[in-house]
């Protein structure tokens, strides 16, 4: 099993490093080669996806990506930012579903800044297209008008057959779970997501023991943090998954929980945490490394069908928080604050 390991910037080599130490703790038969992605692909070729790195990518069978980004890059020009790698091998890959689980662990309900009663037993897994929508569509850019004020342009645009296998995804999904959708756009004001909404409607008479809903985006930021557990499969466009699935993060207790997997059509998938690169603690030894260890899971799961050893290394990270270890992000009082290595120590152990 070939995996491109993509350590990226600022925490990313840390995390993944722990990832990279748990997988290898099960003894399988993994063939993982690493090459840079972002600012250290940058520094290394001038490039944030360097040729030889999306080479790997392409020839491997699943991606183990830590994260992009770096404020010492932000006066490139755009095309040279660590961003820009990230979309551009999603592209490439032609990753277009992309799933984040939001599950609250009992051990960690003190630590969401909700109330324990609102987010307990909480799991949503949201569901979001990742290589279509207002970050890729024609026309963008920035231009001067006849008047010589500037004018900021991007395009959100969505065919029916990209909200089709979207869509699909989701209900596949559902299917193995409470058999629960709830699409959510902004069908009131937005065509594209008009469209949307039709599609899903078409799609659901193939899927008769799913229940749809349909909820507009504003109101699902609100209801996230109201009545999160009324939520089983949320399926959304790019930029509103974007920033729900962040949102769904705290419920949580931290961002630093959160796996995901981006997939294409064959299961062959990129498996990363939900957050960034944090280049304020790199280094330090703080990061949590638990939704880099449990994107690895996910990669094992989907990619290679292994469900006991995706299951062996979610139980591994359970038992650990269980015997109380906390990163900082998670850390309440009468825990064990450890650093990023002790925790994908904790885990190995726990396997």
């Amino acid at each position: 099993m070939k995996i491109a390991v993509l350590p990226g910037d600022g925490i990313g080599p840390e995390i993944v490093a722990q990832a990279v130490k748990v997988l290898n703790a099960l003894n399988l038969n993994l063939e993982m080669t690493e090459a840079p992605i972002g600012g250290t692909g940058y520094e290394a070729a001038g490039d944030p996806l360097p040729d030889a790195t999306l080479q790997l990518a392409k020839d491997a069978d699943a991606v183990l990506l830590g994260a992009v980004g770096d404020w010492k890059y932000d006066k490139l020009e755009r095309h040279l930012r660590p961003e820009r790698g990230l979309l551009r091998i999603r592209k490439e890959l032609n990753l277009f579903a992309n799933l984040r689980p939001a599950l609250l662990y009992p051990e960690l309900a003190s630590a969401s800044t909700l109330k324990s009663e609102v987010v307990s037993g909480l799991d949503i897994m949201i569901v979001r297209e990742l290589t279509g929508d207002i970050y890729f569509g024609q026309p963008r850019g920035i231009s001067t008008l006849e008047n010589g004020e500037r004018e900021g342009v991007n395009t959100m645009r969505y065919s029916e057959s990209e909200i089709r296998r979207i869509g699909k995804v989701a209900f596949d999904i559902a299917m193995k779970r409470n058999k629960k959708v709830c699409s959510v756009d902004k069908a009131n004001v937005l065509e594209a997501t008009e469209l949307w909404r039709q599609v899903m409607i078409e799609i659901s008479k193939d899927y008769p023991e799913v229940e749809l809903s349909h909820m507009y985006v504003d109101n699902a930021a609100m209801q996230l943090i109201r009545a999160p557990k009324q939520f089983d499969v949320m399926v959304t466009g790019n930029i509103f998954g974007d920033i729900l699935s962040d949102e769904a993060s705290m419920l949580t207790g931290s961002i630093g929980m959160l796996p995901s997997a981006s997939l294409d059509a064959n299961n062959k998938g990129m498996y990363e945490p939900s957050h960034g690169s944090a280049p304020d603690i790199a280094g330090k030894d703080v990061a949590n490394p638990l939704a880099t260890i449990l994107s690895a899971a996910m990669m094992l799961r989907y990619t290679f069908g292994d469900e006991k050893n995706a299951q062996r290394i979610e139980n591994a990270v359970k038992k650990a928080l269980v015997q109380g270890y906390r990163t900082a992000d998670i850390w309440t009082e009468g825990t064990n604050k450890v650093g990023c290595i002790a925790m994908g120590d904790a885990v190995v152990a726990a396997l």
